[in-house]
């Protein structure tokens, strides 16, 4: 499992790395714990779990590749961080393979018509993306016409494009964990007090506030969500995914896909326990087999 122990918001805290290893015991794996110091040694083991926040310029990325060319079963894979990373992506597969969405639309932040397009397809408020951000950084809700602008001069130097997306207001977002194509988790994630978002970053820095959450049996989400869920999922691949979905108002729209979905204990874990952590390591085990 590749980790970083200095990082502040990590997919699995501490406690939970504990029970993926202890999973492994139990199946007869061992479950060692890496960091970037030890891309030289990935060639002595059979199986790569990152468990430290990926994107694409970033040694996580390489460690995928790497891994992958020396055949080691790798979770997620650099074509899932690729995929998952890109914002732009993910919106063109939903619409390609009829996932629900809110209305979303690209535009180059340089353009001159940007602003008074924007207002015509979208309205007000209405929420600003760049392609690579994640964990609500890269994320603006817009107002009115002079946020617009400011924000579109803000973006102008992050991103050659821009997704411009409905703003979808719900008081959580439903969160699916998904692996080789099943449901293994269903959380909902509850906005910060007073802010429109599940995490609110504290003045820039790495420290982040968020929201309570309810762990939910997956057979207790609505089929819809499940379904819109394996949906987004399937031309990404069969790795551990997290689909973000917003539920509301008779719709279903599905966000995004997470590449490295958090598993911390007492949140994602609360309904399965132990056995989530055996889930993800017996799926291990099967690629290991297959391979």
């Amino acid at each position: 499992m590749l980790v970083n122990p200095d990082e502040a918001l990590p997919p699995s805290d501490p406690k939970a790395l504990k029970r993926f290893v202890k999973a492994g015991e139990r199946a007869g794996v061992n479950v060692e714990l890496i960091t970037r110091k030890d891309y030289q040694r990935l060639a002595e083991y059979d199986g790569l779990f990152i468990r430290e926040t990926t994107a694409i310029d970033h040694h996580t990325f390489r460690f995928a590749q790497k891994a992958e060319h020396e055949g080691l079963v790798v979770i997620d894979s650099p074509t899932s961080i690729l995929r998952c990373a890109n914002k732009v992506f993910l919106a063109e597969s939903f619409t390609k393979h009829g996932v629900p969405t809110p209305k979303t639309l690209m535009v180059n932040p340089k353009e001159k018509e940007a602003v008074a397009w924007l207002e015509q397809e979208m309205g007000y408020p209405l929420v600003l993306k760049i392609p690579d951000g994640a964990f609500s950084r890269g994320i603006y809700k817009v107002a009115d016409r002079a946020a617009l602008i400011e924000t579109l001069g803000i973006l102008r130097n992050a991103s050659a494009l821009v997704l411009a997306q409905e703003y979808f207001f719900t008081e959580f977002d439903w969160r699916i964990g998904v692996l080789n194509h099943q449901p293994i988790f269903a959380c909902k994630y509850f906005m910060v007090k007073g802010h429109w978002q599940i995490y609110r970053h504290n003045g820039g820095g790495k420290e982040a506030d968020s929201g309570s959450f309810v762990t939910l049996p997956t057979f207790e989400a609505p089929k819809a969500v499940i379904s819109a869920a394996l949906k987004a999922v399937k031309p990404i691949g069969d790795g551990l995914y997290g689909v973000d979905i917003k539920e509301g108002k008779g719709r279903v729209a599905v966000i995004e896909v997470n590449d490295n979905p958090n598993i911390d204990h007492g949140v994602e874990d609360l309904f399965l326990k132990d056995k989530l952590y055996d889930m993800v390591i017996e799926d291990f085990v099967r690629r290991f087999e297959a391979n």
